[in-house]
């Protein structure tokens, strides 16, 4: 995959802004920054849009920029010249898919039928924007649609929100959703830019979430551990379950029947997206064991363990199904 669009998969969330006043452009950028998405998408809906990517590629250069709402091969050359490293446009256009494929510049172009994915795909494109995707029927309509086209991945956007970003980022064909409820107009030009921190934080909040899957606790042996999950399904009023391994009581205490990674034990935790919270663990510099990655018969990691203990405990990630 394209290293942009790769970077954009382990954001997860593009924020499509509209910045009316480049004065606001450096400002926007350090608010998402300071929420945890170091990511933008500047619409050319207003005179200001190539000033504003200039402005926030020149003060943020870790910042990833690029333009949206390109409807001409014009635009489309001003915004890269601005700065932008993609871009993005409402429809798909042929003449501006050929401009930026010449300078090696990725594209999503907006589609809403099977017709235009295809469009697409014989265009070299296997990254494409679902829009208006709530307006077009949501996540029924994209698991539908996208059935035919194994290889191809999506970005929703229209109508994204906090309400329903987590059943967009749970379908694996998602590459990231692209959104405007944390980046509103108004909070911009009010300069509400704590507000506009915030929502990211929540955003990304929603978009890993982030959940106690269950504590392993370590034993000595088979009989030890069946012994420690009686007492506590009985004490709790907890299902009993025996397997290979391990025993449960409940879902959440599961009991090793042997001396397992950590000292003590180990915690799970549940993500809605494990590559992506690999990607933003990794960011905040926590090491993860790659090695002790379990995949699916698909090859999707479903199960990995960070480097460290913590209070004498491995902790593991776990992909919510």
């Amino acid at each position: 995959m394209n290293e942009i669009l790769q970077q954009i998969a382990n954001l997860g969330i593009v924020p499509v802004v509209k910045i009316d006043n480049a004065k606001d452009a450096v400002p926007l950028a350090q608010a998402l920054k300071d929420g945890g998405l170091p990511l933008a998408e500047i619409t050319f809906r207003t005179a200001a849009a190539e000033e504003s990517i200039r402005q926030i590629c020149a003060a943020c250069p870790d910042m990833l920029v690029g333009a949206g709402t390109v409807l001409t091969t014009d635009q489309a050359e001003r915004a890269i010249k601005a700065g932008a490293r993609f871009i993005v446009t409402p429809g798909f256009s042929p003449a501006v898919v050929k401009y930026c494929h010449e300078r090696q510049i990725p594209i999503t172009p907006g589609v809403a039928t099977p017709t235009e994915i295809q469009m697409a795909l014989e265009h070299g494109l296997d990254v494409v924007k679902f829009f208006p995707a709530d307006a077009f029927g949501g996540i029924k309509t994209l698991k539908a649609m996208s059935a035919p086209f194994g290889a191809v991945q999506f970005i929703p956007t229209g109508g994204i929100s906090a309400a329903n970003l987590a059943e967009y980022i749970l379908f694996p064909k998602v590459l990231a959703c692209g959104g405007s409820w944390m980046v509103k107009d108004e909070l911009i030009k009010a300069g509400k830019f704590d507000e506009i921190t915030r929502l990211t934080q929540e955003a990304i909040n929603v978009m890993l979430g982030f959940d106690l899957g269950h504590i392993g606790v370590n034993t000595a042996d088979a009989d030890a551990s069946l012994g420690l999950t009686r007492q506590l399904s009985s004490m709790f009023n907890l299902a009993l379950k025996e397997g290979n391994s391990s025993n449960f009581a409940g879902k959440v205490l599961e009991i090793n029947k042997s001396q397992g990674l950590g000292a003590h034990g180990h915690i799970a935790i549940a993500t809605n997206s494990i590559a992506r919270a690999i990607a933003w663990l990794t960011r905040k510099g926590v090491a993860v064991d790659m090695n002790s990655a379990k995949k699916d018969a698909g090859g999707s990691i479903v199960a990995v363990y960070l480097k460290d203990e913590f209070g004498g405990f491995a902790v593991h990630l776990l992909q919510k199904k």
